[in-house]
């Protein structure tokens, strides 16, 4: 069975039996109880096989992996599960399944398999400790025999456990061992969690256990179990978090207030997007760890994943409350089940500011951006390589030698945009290699690349300083063509924008119809074989350097305004078109005006049928999000933050190392996130309408890095151009202006925040 067919099944399971009974009933009467978990509910469980996923087929187990974890985990936080799957299920199992077999291991690991035993891990001993090392509790062992003296804390599951593994340290080694419930010189003082579940701790005074192994292969079996338990908590907090979002769309669609549904405030529906976003970036995040899982980043991967899923999960069901008013206040209505036991899997095994510090350090070695040595052997730059099978780090190599042999050092890191006369030269050299279209399919003259190169080539060319060209003819109007040209328009425009013979602008934008696209104005009415445009296009960046333009013009008054709109190819060079620049306020002249007077343009230049241009310009600005929505500009700067770092010496103040690792995990997440839409745009299918998440997310993280550069630049926040002295190398002020541009661009964010309302979260008008 192929895996996604095998997660597939896993997922469909659990929604069925979870579904099939009111989980969140259950979890008041069990919290009214004082605690606890039902034994019979855990039998079946057993009984479907989920404390078997992990368990290799030499120990009856089914042998699978972490991605079919998650997908129960997931379910079980979106049904609400009282049973302590991930404390008793997942993180005892994965610690005995890292051991050698033999003896008490193998038949502890029968037992929690068959259902029949419930146990969890000891092995915490204060608060905020995320690594397991060397144990103030003692263990003297005799034999199989083991006496404990100390104290674990935050054990979970406490009430109705068996017993427990328990960490400890002898005098010469690490050591594991099993101690029963009611052991001689075993004390339980249970507390309850907020989410009403118990929480122990054990207290050891002579207490007598059983040795189930020990040294030093020991506490990496436990430190790897402990990050596996971490994934599939993060999972159960992306389900939480899920659910609590439809149940406040449902609640927003229902209330009414002042006559009509709440969700159709425009303040709800924008904190419900932003809800959205949380989740949709933790789901990707969970997506991309758990694909490039290995045993190398495991640590860094858990942190990374637990940081964004407890802050998703906490951010959105904290918000749900908000949204539904007194009633979320309140243990009779669900969200505030799902926001208490957001905040016990927040709390465990480490919170989100934990994480991100712990994630910076382990990833600090290797630095977020570093860059590897050229390969000594001469690369093979041929466009003609099977990308896919290619490694991850052997494709970064060779873009960084792609760099290194032919990018001008002179031109790295540039604060600007750059002119078409400042990068034609770097334009033709990635066209004579083969190199200028990756993400076009290769029948076109691109590379064809995977999403993951893709994001690889993007990342490493931030990281390098290679400057952006004028590319709206890759990144928009080529796409654009493959889907809706016809095949004389590819043959005739794809190869000279691949040959630099053709500079692409976008005509959306007009005075007075800025997001607002179907309210355009410009006038093309037909005359023969030709359409005759008069109007004016506004914003148009590289309007000056252009030499052809892609437009939206009104060709029919009669109908709604959607439905009268056709989309235009436009030779710049035709008589009747001005051209007139605009300067911004870093001073460039980025934008321009253009202006049409009885423009002649042939009817063959028509994209799609005549009138049906809104379909076309929807799937343009899908494009153009998913190209606003890339990491490479929120990479850039976050590259810049770096280096004013490491000149100023800034990581040795904790709030600011804090405030980095936050923005460069929101960074390494929008990652995460364009890979998925990427890769649907790749395969050529409808771009959805969550694109506008990742407009919002990418502009805004920009935003928030530049800002961070400039405060940490202090008063060489207040330089306009670049700045070269003692203490800094850089130019401050550029990414915070471009920033702002960005959130602007392809429809502002609050017009996303619109569109997701209504397309996504279904909320009313």
């Amino acid at each position: 069975m192929a895996e996604n067919e095998s997660i597939a099944m896993f997922r469909d399971s659990a929604a069925g039996f979870l579904g099939g009974v009111d989980q969140r009933h259950r979890v008041r009467e069990l919290e009214a109880a004082g605690g606890g978990f039902d034994r019979a509910v855990w039998s079946e469980i057993a009984e479907l096989g989920w404390l078997s996923i992990l368990v290799p087929e030499a120990d009856d187990g089914l042998g699978l992996g972490v991605p079919e974890l998650v997908a129960i985990t997931e379910e079980a936080g979106r049904h609400l599960l009282p049973e302590p799957l991930v404390d008793a299920g997942v993180h005892p199992i994965a610690l005995l399944a890292r051991l050698p077999a033999g003896g008490l291991r193998d038949r502890l690991l029968a037992d929690l398999q068959s259902g029949g035993l419930v146990t969890g891990v000891a092995w915490q001993e204060g608060a905020g400790v995320l690594d397991p090392g060397e144990s103030n509790t003692a263990a003297s062992v005799q034999g199989d025999q083991v006496v404990l003296k100390g104290r674990k804390a935050f054990v979970r599951p406490g009430m109705g456990a068996d017993g427990w593994i328990v960490s400890a340290q002898s005098e010469s080694s690490f050591v594991l061992c099993w101690v029963a419930v009611g052991a001689p010189g075993l004390r339980v003082e249970n507390d309850c969690g907020v989410d009403g579940g118990a929480i122990a701790t054990l207290h050891f005074d002579s207490a007598e256990g059983q040795l189930i192994a020990q040294g030093e292969a020991v506490l990496n079996a436990l430190s790897q179990a402990n990050e596996i338990a971490r994934i599939a908590q993060s999972a159960e907090l992306v389900g939480i978090a899920r659910r609590s979002l439809e149940l406040t769309r449902d609640y927003l669609n229902t209330r009414v207030q002042f006559g009509k549904p709440i969700g159709s405030f425009q303040a709800l529906q924008h904190r419900s997007v932003d809800g959205l976003i949380q989740v949709e970036l933790a789901t990707a995040c969970l997506r991309e760890g758990v694909a490039a899982l290995t045993e190398a980043n495991l640590s860094a991967t858990a942190s990374r994943i637990k940081a964004r899923c407890a802050y998703a999960a906490t951010e959105m069901t904290r918000m749900a409350i908000q949204m539904h008013g007194a009633i979320g206040t309140t243990n009779e209505y669900d969200v505030g089940l799902y926001f208490k036991r957001a905040m016990a899997l927040a709390s465990r095994w480490g919170n989100p500011a934990a994480h991100r510090r712990r994630w910076q350090k382990l990833t600090e070695p290797a630095a977020f951006h570093a860059l590897a040595a050229a390969p000594n052997a001469a690369p093979d730059f041929s466009p003609d390589q099977d990308w896919q099978a290619m490694p991850e780090g052997e494709f970064r190599t060779l873009v960084r030698a792609l760099f290194a042999a032919h990018y001008p050092e002179e031109r790295r890191h540039l604060p600007y945009r750059q002119t078409w006369a400042e990068s034609r030269d770097w334009y033709m050299t990635l066209s004579r290699l083969g190199w200028l279209a990756p993400a076009w399919p290769k029948q076109y003259g691109g590379l064809g690349l995977p999403a993951d190169k893709l994001i690889a080539y993007i990342e490493e060319t931030e990281a390098w300083g290679v400057a952006r060209s004028p590319d709206q003819g890759l990144v928009m109007i080529g796409p654009i063509l493959m889907r809706f040209g016809s095949d004389e328009q590819r043959q005739r425009f794809l190869p000279k924008v691949l040959a630099g013979e053709h500079v692409w602008t976008q005509g959306y934008s007009e005075p007075n119809a800025g997001s607002d696209l179907a309210a355009v104005r410009t006038e093309a009415v037909l005359d023969g074989d030709h359409f005759v445009v008069n109007g004016q296009k506004t914003w148009t960046t590289y309007g000056s350097d252009g030499t052809h333009m892609f437009m939206l013009v009104r060709s029919d008054k009669t109908v709604k305004k959607q439905a009268g709109i056709s989309f235009l190819l436009v030779d710049l060079k035709s008589p009747g078109i001005t051209v007139r620049p605009i300067r911004n306020l870093a001073g460039e002249q980025e934008f321009c005006e253009v202006f049409f007077d009885d423009v002649r343009v042939p009817r063959e230049n028509l994209v799609g049928e005549l009138n049906q241009g809104w379909t076309v310009a929807k799937a343009l600005l899908g494009f153009e999000r998913l190209f606003t929505g890339s990491p490479k500009h929120s990479q850039h700067t976050l590259h810049q933050v770096e280096m004013l770092a490491a000149q100023r010496g800034l990581l040795d103040d904790a709030a600011f190392a804090a405030r980095l690792a936050e923005l460069q995990l929101d960074t390494a997440d929008l990652g995460a996130a364009y890979a998925g839409f990427a890769e649907i745009a790749k395969r050529g299918e409808p771009i959805p309408p969550t694109i506008s998440m990742l407009k919002i997310w990418s502009t805004e993280t920009y935003e928030r890095l530049a800002l961070l550069l400039i405060e940490s630049a202090q008063d060489y926040g207040a330089f306009r151009d670049h700045c070269r002295t003692g203490e800094i190398d850089l130019h401050v002020v550029s990414p915070l202006f471009n920033a702002m541009n960005a959130k602007i661009f392809a429809g502002s964010n609050e017009i996303q925040r619109n569109i997701l309302a209504k397309t996504v979260l279904e909320l009313p008008a």
